[in-house]
């Protein structure tokens, strides 16, 4: 892990930080307004919580921003999501290239549209070569369906059940060559994991803050970091007495 000092204190700040960006729906709601300007706020907040991430020192920074199951939610709501999304690289993707982001998908590109995977795929050839911070968008993901797919492939390689190991299995998912997550944060105080990184998870450190992710600012990131830094993170083994 990376420590920097923050207010003259060392704080241990996670290498890899993934986040539910959840109570999008919620917190339009309570203002009168549709669902999808919820979503379109939490897109604003993203700039924000992408910046302080790099300046906490955190390396990879992944965003749940479109689940597999998501595709039943109303229409009207999901094309408003792809809408946004493309609004999101159209206008946030040469400034974080500038800042030295680089951006990752997890997930499926099938279902989104061919002039919205052109821009994904774009995003990530244009940042490829960036170090400041890894950005990994899970959109159209699902943790049950990326361990489908990788024993799909397993299957069509050909492997030997006996070669099969957990290493093995790490180079088939998505998040290949990815550190798993030491800290998963879900805004809006619901404590579900819906589905998100079923396997990379096993070992991380959960935190569950109430307010709604268009809310969640960089005093409110540096509460859970601060909150993290006081786990004892033991991964099944006993503490040494």
């Amino acid at each position: 892990m990376t420590t920097v000092h923050t207010d003259q204190k060392t704080k241990t700040v996670p290498r890899h930080v993934a986040i539910i960006m959840d109570g999008n729906g919620r917190w339009a709601r309570e203002r009168g307004l549709p669902r999808v300007a919820g979503h379109r706020a939490g897109t604003e907040n993203l700039r924000t919580i992408i910046r302080a991430s790099a300046n906490l020192g955190i390396e990879y920074l992944t965003l749940y921003a479109f689940s597999t199951e998501n595709w039943s939610r109303p229409k009207a709501e999901v094309t408003g999501l792809m809408h946004i999304l493309s609004d999101v690289i159209d206008r946030e993707l040469d400034e974080l290239n500038e800042e030295g982001a680089r951006l990752i998908h997890i997930g499926h590109l099938k279902g989104l549209s061919k002039a919205l995977q052109k821009k994904v795929r774009h995003a990530i050839d244009l940042t490829r070569g960036n170090q400041q911070i890894n950005i990994i968008l899970a959109f159209n993901y699902g943790g049950r369906d990326e361990i489908i797919h990788a024993i799909k492939a397993m299957l069509k390689d050909g492997v030997d059940p006996d070669d099969v190991d957990e290493d093995l299995v790490n180079q088939y998912l998505f998040t290949r060559d990815l550190p798993d997550p030491d800290l998963v944060i879900r805004t809006s105080g619901e404590q579900r994991t819906s589905n998100f990184l079923t396997w990379q998870t096993v070992y991380s450190e959960w935190y569950f803050p109430q307010v709604y992710w268009p809310d969640f600012d960089e005093d409110e990131l540096r509460k859970a970091i601060e909150d993290y830094a006081t786990r004892d993170r033991r991964f099944g083994a006993l503490e040494e007495s």
